[in-house]
């Protein structure tokens, strides 16, 4: 595998790369154009990485076998406006295209929200398959992947197209297999910290707000304390409604605690940044270098590490053949 030479596109914080890393690919450069995710991708995976928008960096990325991009989602997310090619961040695709017309390399792996099937009535996804496949002649395989499939208790599930590049892999290229589903063996409990600050639990003044069910013109229930989470978002930090983000009932460390006058706390709590961590499954040392606002963003952004390291095993496995 180090004889894989690979480049990382929209890196994040690495969620993606880990799990090529753990498996024997080299990281050999990196982009993102967050400085909050540069700063904790050094902090925790190496300096490889690039700060910047990669269209201003395109003549620096080095000759290369693999290439990840988890490019961004938002012209495609349902929690977006969905605007797809119209939208500036959706023509980063056209980047990607650029990139693999220059340097070809053999392997492809790209990752998006699972509404990039459905986005435009499917003309979006069948134009990327049609560049991918019939001009850049890579044999493309893609699924929706779930997070909770891999091992992690979070419902996540995200498009992931694996590809490999015909003239290299011939009829190879044809029998690569997504990882299978495993059996979900752990819930959010088993995750949650065992000692929590103060600040992570909601005033009884927000409270009824969080639960809300919504309004007439959009209802939905406010469910707390479900053993395998929802989505994490990038916009956790935000507080949204219980139909939305996370939330747990704390009683133990919600004693410990004595209520102010001004802001009487209930037992009530959204996760804390690390319990994000331990939900896209990156690792116990991993070095929190930035405030937690960031530390929201950043694993809500992310690529859950479970099923990146499997996709990468799935790889091998047409390597090793």
């Amino acid at each position: 595998m180090k004889d894989l030479r690979t480049v990382s596109l929209f890196s994040g914080i690495g969620g993606m790369d880990i799990g090529f890393i753990n498996n024997g690919f080299e990281i050999i450069w990196a982009n993102d154009f967050d400085k909050d995710a540069v700063k904790t991708y050094k902090a925790n995976i190496n300096d490889e990485i690039v700060f910047g928008d990669i269209n201003d960096h395109l003549n620096e990325i080095p000759p290369h076998d693999v290439l990840l991009a988890g490019f961004p989602c938002q012209p495609f997310s349902m929690m977006g406006q969905k605007k797809g090619f119209e939208d500036e961040r959706g023509t980063l695709f056209f980047t990607i295209e650029k990139i693999l017309m220059t340097h070809k390399p053999k392997i492809i792996v790209l990752e998006n929200v699972r509404n990039l099937q459905s986005h435009d009535n499917g003309r979006t996804l069948s134009r990327m398959l049609d560049i991918l496949e019939n001009k850049l002649n890579y044999k493309i395989h893609y699924k929706v992947l779930n997070t909770a499939d891999f091992g992690l208790p979070q419902t996540r599930r995200r498009v992931f197209m694996v590809g490999f590049l015909k003239d290299d892999f011939k009829e190879k290229a044809d029998k690569y297999e997504f990882p299978k589903a495993i059996k979900l063996n752990k819930t959010v409990f088993d995750l949650l910290d065992k000692e929590v600050d103060k600040k992570y639990f909601l005033s009884h003044k927000i409270l009824p707000t969080i639960m809300s069910n919504g309004t007439k013109n959009y209802y939905s229930k406010s469910e707390i304390n479900l053993p395998v989470a929802k989505p994490l978002t990038a916009t956790i930090h935000k507080m949204h409604r219980a139909n939305q983000d996370n939330y747990y009932e704390d009683l133990d460390n919600r004693a410990k605690f004595e209520d102010t006058k001004d802001r009487p706390i209930s037992s009530v709590r959204r996760l804390t940044p690390n319990e994000c961590r331990k939900l896209q499954g990156f690792p116990e040392n991993w070095e929190y270098v930035v405030s937690d606002t960031q530390l929201y963003r950043q694993f809500g952004n992310a690529v859950s590490v479970n099923v990146s390291d499997s996709i990468a095993k799935s790889i091998k496995d047409v390597l090793g053949e």
